[in-house]
């Protein structure tokens, strides 16, 4: 709470604390709960919920703690796991999260195996440190379809070219995508 509080400029209310705004907000975000379930789980009034749903701004304003820029895999790693991939800056994966959405939207957030979800893109460096995330694609899209748009946005993943010693690992489902 000490990130939040000091990064976001979060403090404490007058009878909520920034732990309690904190989870009031994940609460909302993670169980998809309405106002109405949170006014009685955390004994407050709809007014309070609704005050305290600022805590996105303080959220977004954290990424660049959270979100960290790539270390590359030395030379002299002698670390097991990495050691054989010397180079690498971030290995690269897809996971899908599953979500409420309104009954329109369901055909396409519906996975070949009927769940609805959203598609989860990211980076990881070798410290399991976040360095790249791409929330929000449909669970029915194909992930070289999410990845060609993560490379060809402005704000994007940035993927090494041409004859530097630098390469990220993607999930062998990737391997297809003309872009890479």
């Amino acid at each position: 709470m000490l990130s939040i509080a000091s990064y976001g400029g979060l403090i404490d209310g007058r009878y909520v604390t920034v732990g309690e705004q904190v989870a009031l907000f994940l609460s909302m975000l993670s169980h998809h709960s309405k106002v109405r379930v949170l006014k009685f789980s955390f004994k407050r009034s709809s007014q309070t919920i609704h005050t305290y749903f600022h805590v996105l701004r303080a959220v977004l304003k954290l990424h660049g703690v959270l979100l960290t820029k790539p270390s590359l895999v030395t030379d002299d790693c002698t670390h097991p796991s990495w050691k054989y991939f010397k180079g690498c800056l971030s290995a690269l994966d897809g996971t899908l999260i599953d979500v409420t959405v309104p009954e329109i939207n369901k055909a396409r957030y519906r996975t070949r195996k009927g769940i609805i979800s959203v598609n989860v893109l990211a980076a990881c460096d070798r410290g399991m440190r976040f360095t790249y995330m791409l929330v929000g694609w449909e669970g029915s899209a194909d992930d070289a379809r999410i990845l060609r748009d993560v490379i060809a946005r402005d704000d994007g993943l940035r993927v090494p070219h041409g004859k530097s010693n630098k390469f990220l690992i993607f999930f062998f489902q990737y391997y297809l995508t003309k872009s890479i």
